[in-house]
């Protein structure tokens, strides 16, 4: 197994990676991460846009959700049987949404292991390399000179460092870290429901508590807005303990996928203003038509004789 994930998929990564590294001008790791994340983000949009289009009609569904478990009235196998009717009918697939992550943390794992072994020995860009890259002239130079190798971003932050690690604590990596977490929270709070109406966790509890049947759904909608504070703090505390190049691949692919949910949000709302504009001009066309002015001398000249 772990044959198989290093040659088909950490290989891989590794090797994208590197030809980026060489390609560009100035040869910059922490440029080369960032395009590299571009990559790999455009290359899974159809999936992510799909995911993104499951999440936001499973949001809608949540009232009908709401009515079909008071239709229930506690009958478990009757919600289940009335909940799949109501996914199928609108073409929701509830477990749609993982696809995206599924997908995602093997080539975070493969970019994790890439960057560890280039900060113990850079040489593997020569022993790990593909033969086409192998060929390419920097890589080439760096065979004569190791030491050109440069794993820095802009020359300003040594990417090999830790936040907190056993030389002690790298401010610039630490930064990395909290911009990672709060591009991480606005992403995950863009796709949240209008909580105007809901309930914290804890009244619903306390409710359930007092006698109270719990609501399931609204449940799974407190949970998840408490999420979008405490996945933040995991991740600043995750990119403050491994290399500083991880935080930056966090921080792009965040701040891409902030860009993806958003032109799925505009889309979403520009189909809503069309269907609005029908609906207003089907009305409209409905209306009986004023009478003209020429109408209503001609039946007051009638009323006169």
């Amino acid at each position: 197994m772990i044959e198989f994930f290093q040659t088909y998929i950490e290989r891989p990564v590794f090797n994208l990676l590197e030809f980026i590294y060489a390609a560009i001008p100035g040869h910059d790791l922490g440029l080369s991460i960032i395009i590299f994340t571009i990559i790999i983000r455009l290359a899974l949009w159809p999936l992510v846009r799909k995911q993104l289009h499951q999440t936001k009609a499973m949001r809608k569904l949540q009232p009908e959700l709401k009515k079909i478990k008071k239709a229930a009235a506690g009958d478990k196998q009757k919600e289940a049987r009335l909940q799949m009717e109501l996914y199928k009918e609108h073409g929701v697939k509830p477990f749609a949404t993982i696809g995206t992550l599924i997908v995602q943390i093997p080539i975070f794992i493969a970019l994790y292991q890439s960057v560890l072994k280039l900060i113990k020995d850079p040489n593997v860009l020569l022993t790990y390399a593909y033969e086409p890259i192998k060929n390419m002239s920097y890589i080439k130079e760096l065979g004569s000179d190791i030491t050109q190798f440069d794993h820095t971003f802009l020359g300003l932050v040594d990417l090999s460092q830790a936040g907190l690690g056993s030389t002690g604590i790298y401010f610039p990596a630490i930064l990395l870290g909290i911009i990672a977490a709060i591009v991480q929270f606005y992403q995950s709070k863009m796709l949240l429901p209008d909580a105007k109406d809901s309930r914290k966790l804890s009244t619903i509890l306390k409710d359930a508590g007092s006698g109270q049947q719990a609501d399931q759904s609204e449940v799974s909608a407190a949970v998840s807005r408490g999420m979008i504070y405490f996945l933040p703090g995991v991740t600043f505390i995750f990119a403050i303990s491994v290399p500083s190049a991880l935080s930056l691949y966090l921080i792009t692919s965040a701040a891409v996928g902030i860009v993806q949910q958003r032109r799925v949000l505009t889309e979403d709302e520009e189909d809503m203003k069309e269907l609005s504009d029908e609906v207003t001009i089907t009305i409209e066309e409905t209306k009986p038509k004023p009478k003209t002015k020429k109408k209503k001398k001609a039946q007051s000249k009638k009323k006169r004789r």
